[in-house]
């Protein structure tokens, strides 16, 4: 029998609730323990998949046999909690945004190089699997020359009692929330991002931070593109990705995905839609692979501090209203660097 890497949680709120229940069935990854300041909700969330709980993650390291950590706590928190880890020789599955700053992101992705251990940034629809063929079909140059990419993360919700609203611990309001998500998978899909220009819509609510948000982005290779994003408003769409092409459209949908190439009046589909469940345990089993040197992971630590480079730039361009260029570039995914991983969500 293949050995099973063994994880902990550190933060027992909402995302590591689907963190845990992506680890029924997973071939290459099992639950060992998990840890948070509220001992009530680590204990709540441990004994629903029979582990142990802690109070603070230090005393989980040293009373629990772990590979690896998946940190789950505000962004504020991540570079200490992840540094922690890594400067023990523990991989780490780090929660998006990988960092508010590149400094903190920078420090983390040399701290696991040092200890020669794997670090990556949670994205789950890097993970989902329409997603993942919609990039096979935009390779293959069916749609043509890329032309334009837009993306959608709106929906009302409530953040006013949220720690995601409050700048001191999330670093910032939804650009930085479902914005890391965006940048990612721009990243993914048309390279590396070298200009970013964001126009903030009306506060409804008069949040500390920015809850709606329109990102302009350039690529390396000259394609443009165009992401909304919302705490306060939903656009009612069926698709949360659509791609332009010279000859053909592809659209990435939460229920249903599918492409038209210009010469044929039929949509072509391809996916079932948004499954979450099945990305997070996509995302654990890849992450568990690259540690048992059986696969690479699909996004790169180079990948990873890139988005918190555009995201920096993002808020540059959302304080001087103006293009701002995104400084230390780096490759896009398909420039794979298999000794040191990372992958960024939520």
């Amino acid at each position: 029998m293949r050995k099973k890497v063994g994880f902990g949680i550190v933060g027992a709120g909402a995302i590591a609730q689907s963190y845990a229940q992506a680890f029924d069935k997973c071939e290459h990854a099992e639950l060992k323990a998990v840890a948070d300041i509220r001992v009530e909700a680590a204990h709540a969330l441990a004994h629903g998949f029979g582990c142990p709980s802690y109070g603070s993650y230090i005393t989980m390291f040293q009373e629990s046999e772990l590979d690896a950590v998946i940190v789950s706590t505000p962004p504020v928190t991540h570079p200490e909690i992840s540094l922690f880890f890594l400067e023990n020789k523990i991989h780490v599955l780090c929660e998006k945004p990988l960092s508010v700053d590149v400094e903190n992101a920078t420090a983390m992705l040399d701290a696991a190089k040092r200890a020669g251990v794997r670090l990556t940034m949670g994205s789950k629809f890097r993970y989902v699997e329409d997603v993942i063929r919609a990039k096979s079909i935009v390779t293959s140059g069916i749609l043509g020359e890329i032309i334009l990419f837009e993306n959608a993360f709106t929906a009302r919700v409530d953040m006013s009692n949220r720690w995601n609203s409050d700048p001191t611990i999330s670093g910032g309001g939804v650009l930085i929330d479902n914005g890391s998500h965006s940048v990612d998978l721009m990243r993914y899909f048309m390279g590396p991002v070298t200009d970013v220009h964001v126009v903030e819509g009306k506060r409804a609510e008069g949040l500390a931070v920015e809850d709606t948000v329109r990102i302009f982005v350039k690529s390396r290779d000259g394609i443009i593109g165009n992401i909304d994003l919302s705490w306060r408003i939903n656009k009612e769409l069926d698709s949360y990705i659509n791609i332009y092409g010279s000859n053909g459209t592809i659209s990435i949908g939460w229920k249903e995905s599918k492409y038209r190439q210009s010469s044929s009046r039929d949509w072509i589909v391809f996916g079932g839609g948004y499954n979450k469940l099945q990305a997070f345990r996509s995302q654990i089993e890849n992450f568990s692979r690259s540690i048992l040197g059986q696969d690479i992971l699909l996004i790169t630590a180079k990948d990873a501090l890139a988005s918190v480079e555009v995201i920096e730039a993002a808020y540059q361009s959302l304080r001087q209203e103006s293009w701002i260029a995104v400084k230390n570039g780096v490759p896009a995914a398909d420039s794979v660097d298999t000794h040191h991983l990372v992958t960024a969500g939520a």
